[in-house]
């Protein structure tokens, strides 16, 4: 497929090359966690005493006015301890808690970019994928996975073009599975690309695919996966029919689907699965709910990978 006209795209020797590293961020620590929140510690690892009668200066309690004095210093001390400590201690559940407008932690990204590798493949991809109203209309969907793609490299998983658009964020891993609807009429390869891109340079990704309408363009199409011996055997680039790629900002993925007929019939034209899903569509691709095909398992497959690091920085209920 050519390119269209006044598209601009990375020089062709581009490479699949991460984003300059974020700088670390300067400042002071973050304050010390308090002792309850610390799973792995036994005890607290600092001793805020018991309550009881304060002892004075020196072991000797004095009268007359220093005395006075002095008693009136250590409660300041005391009322300036006492409101440091509520402070840090807001400060820390704020972050905790996810309360003050504070951002999620960082490791909450990076967790979702090992996913690859921490995950087991039945937890991304399950054998059976309910799409309760993912159908045409309102109907359900059941979609059954018929392979697995060995874990690879992104060298043939896109279309040259789209590759090379990709090419700021880099390739780390490429995750893919091929499924199957209830009657085994269409097939849809749905995958899950991770990245060597940092937030700003996923977040930068994302609006030129929205600015530029990138994820309607018929020749940045993902690849599907074909296996031997199944009914997406003969499902290759030809009989791509409909598809969606989604450029995430909250983790380092670009996940995509591409659907097409499992009787191998060829498509000269693919429909963005954001057209297809339309009501009043008229288009094959569209009359036969193939962009729901891809648009509802790639939804679900998505929601699943946030389900993996959402426990660990949602506010609870």
């Amino acid at each position: 497929m050519t390119p269209a006209p006044g598209f601009v795209v990375p020089d062709s020797g581009a490479a699949w090359s991460p984003a300059a590293p974020a700088q670390p961020l300067l400042g002071s620590p973050p304050p010390s966690p308090d002792p309850a929140y610390n799973w792995s510690a036994g005890t607290p690892a600092w001793s805020l005493g018991t309550f009881g009668e304060p002892e004075p200066f020196g072991g000797v309690r004095e009268s007359g006015p220093m005395g006075w004095v002095r008693g009136r210093v250590v409660g300041a001390a005391v009322c300036v301890v006492l409101g440091l400590g509520l402070i840090g201690g807001a400060a820390v559940g704020s972050w905790l808690s996810g309360d003050g407008g504070a951002e999620a932690p960082a490791s909450a990204y990076e967790a979702a970019g090992a996913l690859w590798h921490n995950v087991p493949v039945d937890q991304l991809f399950p054998p059976t994928v309910d799409g309760k109203g993912a159908g045409p209309g309102g109907a359900d969907r059941v979609w059954t996975r018929i392979a697995v793609a060995p874990d690879s490299g992104c060298a043939d998983a896109v279309d040259p073009l789209l590759r090379r658009v990709l090419a700021p964020v880099g390739c780390r891993r490429l995750l893919r599975a091929t499924y199957t609807d209830a009657t085994q009429s269409y097939v849809t390869t749905v995958g899950l690309l991770f990245t060597k891109g940092d937030p700003a340079a996923m977040t930068s990704l994302a609006n030129r695919f929205r600015s530029e309408h990138l994820d309607r363009r018929t020749d940045l199409l993902p690849r599907p996966y074909a296996a031997k011996g199944t009914v997406a055997a003969t499902f290759g680039d030809a009989q791509r029919a409909s598809w969606t790629v989604d450029v995430l900002t909250d983790a380092p993925v670009v996940a995509f689907a591409v659907s097409g007929w499992a009787d191998g019939r060829t498509i000269d034209t693919p429909e963005p699965a954001a057209d297809a899903v339309r009501g009043g569509a008229t288009s094959a691709p569209a009359q036969a709910g193939l962009g729901n095909e891809a648009q509802g398992l790639a939804d679900r497959v998505e929601r699943r990978l946030r389900q993996r690091v959402a426990p660990a920085t949602e506010k609870p209920a």
